[in-house]
Parts: C-alpha cells; structure tokens; sequence
C-alpha cells in the first residue's frame, strides 16, 4: 500500500493580551439602540443580560502599543518553536484577519504591506520562497487558512504552513453599541506539515460554504450616537445571524463528518468560533439531534469564550492551543483523537474541518 500525504498539525501558538476588561468596565457607557436613542434599562440590568445570553464575564484587550501584527508574530513564533522548525523552511504564512493593523490612535485600516508580510519580516525569515498572505473570510479565516494549506500540501505544492489569525476588535467597535461588549483581542496559530501515512491523518476532510442572502448580517455603519464623526464600526443583526448560525453550521459539520466517513459517536471534541455560549450550545443541541442523539458527551465542547470574549478569527486556534497544552481543564487530546473544528462570521461564511491525531 502506497503511503497517503497528510497536512498535519506540528506546532501551536497563541497570544492572550494581559490587559483583561470585565464586565463592570461597561456601567458608565452610553448605550443607544440603532435609532440613537437610549433604552430605558440601567447599564447594570443590560450588562446581566448580556452576560446571560452570551457567557462572557470578561475578555482581553491589546496593550496601546500593541498591533495585530505583533500579536500574530508571537503566536507563530510560539507555534514553530513548539514544533522546533527552522522558520527559514516555511513555504506559506497565511494570516487571517478583518481589518489590518489598527492603531490605538488611529483607527484607520492598515493593510500595506499586508499583516502576512509584516509578521515575516517580524519572524526574521529571508526566504523569498516562503509566500506570505493575507486572508480576509470574516471569522472563519483562520480556519479557511488551515483548508488552503491542506490542499497546498496534499497537493505536493508545499511542505509546511503558519496559519495565523489575529484581531484587535476593541478598536472596530462602537462604545455605544451593546453588542461592543461581545468583542476582544487576540491572536492564535498552528504550524501544518507534510506527512505520510498509509491512510490519511490530519486533516480528513473539510466543508466551506458562503450565503449571499445572509452577506450584511454583519457589517460596517458609523456609531449609534449621531453626534459622533463618521468612523464606521463593526454592527451586527444579533437574531438573524443566531438563526442563520443554528440553522446551518450543524448542517455544515455533518457534510464534513460525512466527507471522512465519521460518524458523531467517533468525535472527540468539537472546537467551534467563540461567538456566543448559548448559541454554540444550541448548535450542539442542533448537530446531535442530526443524527438522533439528544446525549451529548461530557467536556465534548471546551469553551473560552466566558473568559476570552470573541476574538474572531482568533477563538479556534487559541482554543486549540490551549487544549494541546493541557491548559484547559477536564480537556486534553491524545493521538487517535478526532477533533471537529468550526466557525461561523461575516460573509456570510461557515467552514468546518475533520482532523484526525496522527
């Protein structure tokens, strides 16, 4: 039997920013409804709210000096020094993000050179060979990086890739919008190389899919408070994207479970975006219920997302490295492992990934 080409996850590597924002730094803000008007409840009764429907308690912010590039630098170098890779045999860095590096003074998209080119010249690798770029996808970026590098390296097209994802939210978001709070910094990254297996390991399968109809649900609008300047900020259709999101990003896992001939019983956890607590658990509700089961396993779903807030497309890749690094109680992963990763974000985009532990 001929040996089968497997993209396989070598290293990990994350940044957590130490500056942590809890819930209280919101009781003075001036929260106002789309029509710039402001709602008839205490901050203190919208805060509870909130922390109920979504689970986040507290979430991480970016120092002043800090860019998104840096924290995708740190998080890769992580990566490869856990794989103890020579950076110089690096083929692709792929960097996923919305919107470039934003100052803590300017809030202006910044994206020349791309955030993929800045975190090598970072890294200090001179190879020219080695191809760095960008990967805007909404919150699934980091995860659609981790499918292009598969089909790069099953290809034979390339030996070795860094999948960054990296996002300074606090600086896209409008201090007037409730929905500011959902937001944090953060960047996380995996190394992926080339190995060869008489079955496929690694990565097994993978399913993307983009709806147009859904495109706005998130977007860009100037701030809710009209004396404001014209900034645009971050806003989003919180209802319609939970139904869009519970409707279809089961559905989405299943086709990709289905691909690996793998059935529910033979996940070991699921690693999903950490986007909303209630609304990742109703999609587990929803994914069992795909295959008639209404047990779910215990510790099946790790979340971080009570401590971390939603980093975009850096939830997944943190959440893994934490894991791997056993950093996360009650969760660790062993070889034989299947993993299910898989997001949901603005495009309307969803991906989902089978990986199997060499």
């Amino acid at each position: 039997m001929s040996n089968t080409a497997s993209s396989v996850i070598t290293g990990t590597g994350s940044y957590i920013p130490r500056r942590k924002i809890t819930n209280n730094h919101f009781l003075c803000n001036n929260f106002l409804n789309p029509k710039g008007e402001p709602f008839d409840k205490e901050n203190k009764e919208i805060i509870e709210k909130f922390t109920c429907i979504t689970g986040i308690k507290e979430r991480r912010y970016a120092s002043d000096n800090m860019l998104a590039s840096d924290m995708g630098a740190i998080a890769g170098k992580h990566a490869l020094e856990s794989a103890q890779f020579e950076p110089e045999n690096l083929d692709f860095i792929i960097v996923a993000h919305n919107f470039g590096d934003i100052r803590s003074d300017n809030r202006k998209v910044n994206i020349v050179p791309s955030l993929a080119s800045r975190i090598k010249h970072q890294l200090g690798i001179q190879n020219p060979n080695c191809v760095a770029y960008d990967l805007p996808f909404g919150c699934p970026g980091w995860l659609q990086g981790v499918i292009q590098s598969d089909c790069y390296i099953r290809s034979g097209d390339a030996q070795s890739s860094l999948v960054i994802g990296t996002e300074t939210l606090s600086r896209v978001c409008d201090p007037h919008d409730r929905d500011s709070m959902i937001y944090a910094d953060g960047a996380g990254a995996v190394l992926l190389e080339s190995r060869s297996y008489e079955t496929r390991k690694g990565v097994r399968s993978y399913a993307s899919r983009t709806d147009s109809n859904e495109a706005y649900y998130l977007r860009m609008e100037t701030s809710y408070n009209p004396e404001c300047d014209d900034t645009l900020y971050l806003k989003m259709d919180g209802r319609k994207l939970y139904q869009y999101a519970l409707t279809n990003v089961p559905v989405a896992i299943k086709t990709c479970l289905d691909k690996a001939g793998i059935d529910i019983d033979g996940v070991s956890k699921l690693l999903i975006h950490q986007a909303n607590a209630k609304m990742d658990e109703a999609i587990l509700e929803r994914l069992f219920q795909l295959y008639d089961k209404s047990e779910i396993p215990a510790e099946f779903m790790p979340m971080t997302i009570s401590r971390l807030g939603n980093s975009s497309v850096a939830t997944v890749p943190t959440l893994l490295d934490l894991v791997r690094r056993r950093q996360m109680n009650g969760h660790q992963i062993d070889s034989g492992d299947v993993l299910v990763l898989a997001s949901v974000g603005a495009g309307m985009n969803i991906n989902a990934v089978t990986y199997e532990l060499p």
